[in-house]
C-alpha cells in the first residue's frame, strides 16, 4: 500500500511539473477497454488549454479534472447520452450492453457500477452473478486504469457501490479506490464527507479505518455543517463512533433546534437516547419547540419521545401531558407490543396519566386473546409502579388472574418475582402466586448467590414474604426461612439531607438514645428511619428491654406494657413521589403498609414539609406535632 501512494505521488507530482508540455490527458488506449470484435466508437477527449495549468488549482489537478473540464465534458453530446442512458437503465443487462457498445472513460464506468449497486439493492438481486460477469471486471479495469480521473462525488458513490455488491476488500482494485478516497478527503465537500461517514458507520461498522480518518475531517470542519437534515443524519448514525463529533453536532443542532420537525426532533431525541447522552439544553430546547408550535404528532413519533424522555430520564410535564393527551386517543389501535413499551415508559418516568391508563386497562380487558403473559407481566408491573388501581379493578384483575393461570411456570424466575412483587404492591397477590416463589426449590437456587441481580431479587422475595404474614391471614406457607430474612446493607448509600436532619430533630424529641432506634432494618425488607415507644401518657420509653417481632435479634424479651404503642418515623424523598405530585410510589406505598401491619403508628416526614424548615428547633416542634397528630387519629379511629 505504501508503494501504491508513493508511485501515485510521483505520478500526480510529475503531472503539475510536466503539464505545460503535454496537450491533452492520458487515457488508456481504446483497444484495451473493447472487447474482442466490438467495434469502438470514437470520441474526442477534451483538450486542455496551456492556460489552463496555469489558472487552475492544486485540487483540481488532484481530481484528474478541472472545473472546466468537467463542464466540458458534462456538454459533449456523447458523454451526456450515455449518462442518461445509465441513469435510466432498468436492470444490469442493459447496463452491460453499454458498457459492450460504447468505450467508457472512467466517471461512466463508475456510473454504471453505482447503478448496478442500486438496482441490485432495489430489486434485491442476487450479486454474485453481477461480479462474477466478465463486463463488470472490465468496468472495475477501467475505473482502476484512470481513477485519479474520477470526479469526487462520483468517486464516493462508487466506493460506496463496490462495498455494497460486495467486492472483496483485498481485491487490488478495491484497495486502489479506497486510497484513492483517503487521498482525496480534505478535497472533499462537508456533504460528501457526511454521506460517507453515514454508510460506512453503518455497512462497515466503527472499527473500519476509513471511518475513523472521515470522522476526523468532519471534527475539524464542523463549523462547515449546514443544514438539519446533515446534523440529525450524522447524531442518528455517526454521532456513537466519536464523542468529540457528538458534542459539536450537539452544539449545532442547539443552535437549530427551532428549525427541527417533529420527526427531527424524533430521530435527535432517539440518538441521545440510545447513546446515553443526557444534553439536558438540547433536551430542553426541544421539548420548548415541541411546545410551542403545537404539533400534532404521529403515533410513531409520540412513543418513540417518551421511550427517549424515559430512557434519558429527562423530565418535562408539559411535553408529558401532551404526550399522553395525544396517545389516548390511539390506545384501542395500538398493537400489544405498542402498549406495553408505551406504559413502561411512563412508569419509568414516574408520570401517571389517569385517562390513559384507564384506558390501557380496558385495551387490556377488550384484547385479552392479543396479549401474551410477557405483555400482562409490563402492564402489571408498570401499574404496580406508580400504585395503579384501575377503576374496574375486580373485573381487571379476574381477567388478568385467568390469564396466569397455568402460565406462571413459563416465566423465567426474575420475571416472575417482579410480577408477584408487583401484585403484592396492588394487594393482589393470590396465595398460588405466594406458595410459587416462596418454596424452598425456587429461592434455593439464589442462596449463596452475591450478584446485585440476586440481591434485588432476594430483597423483593422478603417483601413478598411480608406480604404473606401481614396481608393475607389465610395463606398458611410456606414462608421464607429465617436466614433469609437479613437483607444486604445498600452499597454506598449517601446520607440524604432529609436523613441527617431528621435524626438531628428526632434527638431532640427522644431526649436521650435509650428512647429511640435509628435506621432501623426490619424483618420485613424495609428500613425504619426511627422508631420508638410510647406508654399511656404520650411518654417516651427504654427500647432495649422490650420484645422486637419486627427484627431478626431482638435485644430485649419483655412485652409492652398496656396501652403502649410503636411509632415509626418514615422519611419520604423527592423520588418516592409520583412526578410533579404527593403521590408515593408503589413501593413505598406497599412500604407503609407493611410497617403499619406489624403494629407500628406511622408518622410520615415528607422532604416538601420537613426540609422548608430550616431551625432545628422548627424541625423538632413539626415532629412533635405530627406525632400528636397521628395518635389523635389512631385514637379517633
Amino acid at each position: 500500500m505504501p508503494s501504491t501512494m508513493a508511485a501515485r505521488l510521483v505520478r500526480r507530482c510529475c503531472w503539475r511539473h510536466f503539464g505545460a508540455f503535454v496537450s491533452t490527458p492520458s487515457a488508456v488506449p481504446a483497444s484495451l477497454l473493447v472487447p474482442v470484435g466490438k467495434v469502438a466508437m470514437t470520441r474526442a477527449l477534451p483538450q486542455a488549454p496551456l492556460t489552463l495549468f496555469h489558472t487552475s488549482s492544486p485540487s483540481s489537478w488532484a481530481d484528474g479534472f478541472s472545473v472546466k473540464e468537467q463542464v466540458e465534458d458534462s456538454r459533449n453530446p456523447e458523454h451526456r447520452v450515455i449518462e442518461e442512458l445509465i441513469e435510466t437503465a432498468t436492470g444490469p443487462q442493459e447496463l452491460f450492453q453499454l458498457s459492450e457498445l460504447h468505450v467508457l472513460n472512467s466517471n461512466q464506468a463508475s456510473l454504471i457500477i453505482t447503478q448496478l449497486s442500486r438496482l441490485a439493492a432495489e430489486k434485491k438481486l442476487e450479486t454474485e452473478s453481477i461480479l462474477r460477469d466478465e463486463r463488470f471486471q472490465q468496468l472495475i479495469g477501467i475505473t482502476d486504469s484512470q481513477i485519479s480521473q474520477v470526479w469526487n462525488n462520483t468517486l464516493v458513490n462508487l466506493l460506496k457501490s463496490l462495498y455494497s455488491l460486495g467486492v472483496d476488500s483485498n481485491r487490488r482494485e478495491m484497495q486502489s479506490v479506497e486510497q484513492e478516497v483517503l487521498w482525496r478527503l480534505r478535497r472533499l465537500t462537508f456533504r460528501q464527507l457526511a454521506s460517507l461517514a453515514e454508510f460506512l458507520a453503518v455497512k462497515q461498522g466503527k472499527e473500519n479505518k476509513l471511518l475513523h480518518e472521515v470522522i476526523k475531517k468532519l471534527e475539524l470542519r464542523w463549523t462547515e455543517l449546514e443544514g438539519t437534515r446533515t446534523v440529525v443524519t450524522l447524531m442518528g448514525k455517526v454521532g456513537h463512533v466519536s464523542s468529540a463529533l457528538m458534542d459539536r453536532l450537539e452544539d449545532k443542532a442547539l443552535e437549530l433546534a427551532e428549525q427541527f420537525n417533529p420527526d427531527d426532533i424524533r430521530k435527535i431525541t432517539l440518538a441521545l437516547a440510545y447513546q446515553n447522552r443526557r444534553c439536558v439544553p438540547l433536551l430542553r430546547a426541544l421539548s420548548y419547540h415541541l411546545i410551542q408550535k403545537h404539533y400534532e404528532l404521529s403515533l410513531n413519533v409520540l412513543m418513540d419521545l417518551i421511550f427517549a424522555y424515559g430512557k434519558l430520564n429527562f423530565h418535562q410535564p408539559q411535553v408529558f401531558q401532551k404526550i399522553a393527551t395525544d396517545l389516548h386517543p390511539h390506545v384501542s389501535a395500538m398493537t400489544p407490543v405498542e402498549v406495553t413499551r408505551c406504559i413502561r415508559s411512563f412508569a419509568l418516568l414516574k408520570w401517571l396519566s389517569l385517562p390513559l391508563f384507564e384506558a390501557i386497562a380496558q385495551y387490556v380487558v377488550d384484547n385479552t386473546k392479543r396479549l401474551s403473559v410477557t405483555h400482562l407481566c409490563g402492564i402489571i408491573l408498570s401499574f404496580a409502579r406508580l400504585n395503579f388501581h384501575p377503576s374496574g379493578s375486580e373485573d381487571f384483575f379476574n381477567m388478568v388472574h385467568g390469564e396466569f393461570q397455568g402460565q406462571l411456570g413459563s416465566l423465567e424466575p426474575h420475571l416472575l418475582t417482579e410480577l408477584v412483587w408487583s401484585l403484592c404492591v396492588l394487594q393482589q397477590a393470590k396465595a398460588p402466586y405466594l406458595q410459587r416463589v416462596l418454596a424452598p426449590d425456587f429461592h434455593a437456587r439464589i442462596q449463596g448467590d452475591q450478584s446485585l441481580k440476586a440481591q434485588n431479587l432476594r430483597l423483593k422475595l422478603i417483601h413478598i414474604n411480608a406480604a404473606a404474614k401481614l396481608e393475607s391471614p389465610d395463606y398458611r406457607g410456606p414462608f421464607l426461612p429465617a436466614e433469609m430474612l437479613s437483607a444486604a446493607e445498600p452499597v454506598g448509600e449517601k446520607v440524604t439531607l432529609l436523613q441527617s436532619s431528621l435524626q438531628e430533630a428526632l434527638g431532640g424529641l427522644l431526649g436521650s438514645r435509650d428512647n429511640g432506634r435509628f435506621n432501623v432494618r426490619t424483618i420485613y425488607g424495609w428500613q425504619i428511619d426511627a422508631e420508638m415507644v410510647m406508654n399511656s401518657e404520650n411518654k417516651p420509653l427504654p427500647l432495649k428491654d422490650f420484645a422486637a417481632p419486627h427484627l431478626l435479634h431482638s435485644e430485649g424479651t419483655k412485652p409492652l406494657p398496656p396501652g403502649a404503642r410503636r411509632v415509626a418515623f418514615l422519611r419520604w424523598e423527592f423520588p418516592n413521589f409520583s412526578n410533579r405530585s404527593k403521590d408515593l410510589l408503589g413501593r413505598y406505598v406497599m412500604a407503609r403498609r407493611h410497617v403499619q401491619a406489624a403494629g407500628f403508628l406511622v408518622v410520615d416526614v415528607p422532604h416538601y414539609e420537613f426540609l422548608d424548615l430550616k431551625l432545628e428547633r422548627q424541625r423538632t416542634a413539626y415532629l412533635k406535632d405530627k406525632l400528636n397528630k397521628a395518635m389523635a387519629k389512631e385514637m379517633a379511629s
